[in-house]
């Protein structure tokens, strides 16, 4: 299982807690240092089914300057959304976890988190 952070992160620290806690064997990627590509942001979309605006952190300063707020949310813009979060990770939702069997969740809730584990 793969877990994208940002150590900084409260969600991410509370993530990596509940995972040690179930002993359970994963690899950090510190995804601010190490940004997805534009096709792992569409593969782990795909995996989520949801849309690159639905895991996009709008009130980031990133999103601003880009006026992310006013762009389209039609398929047809789903590339530009993925090009930005890639080369603006900051925008990207975390924690993002990918387990083994290829399902993925936002974890931003224990729930979510434990979803993983079975």
């Amino acid at each position: 299982m793969e877990i994208w952070i940002n150590p900084a992160c409260s969600k991410c620290r509370s993530a990596l807690s509940l995972l040690d806690a179930e002993d359970a064997q994963y690899t950090v990627r510190h995804y601010l240092e190490e940004p997805p590509t534009v096709e792992e942001l569409d593969v782990v979309l795909r995996r989520l089914s949801l849309e690159p605006w639905d895991i996009t952190r709008l009130g980031e300063p990133a999103a601003a300057a880009l006026g992310l707020a006013a762009w389209s949310r039609e398929s047809a813009d789903r590339d530009r959304w993925i090009e930005a979060l890639a080369g603006n990770p900051t925008l990207i939702q975390r924690p993002i976890i990918t387990a083994d069997d290829g399902t993925t969740v936002v974890g931003r809730s224990p729930e979510a988190v434990r979803s993983v584990l079975s």
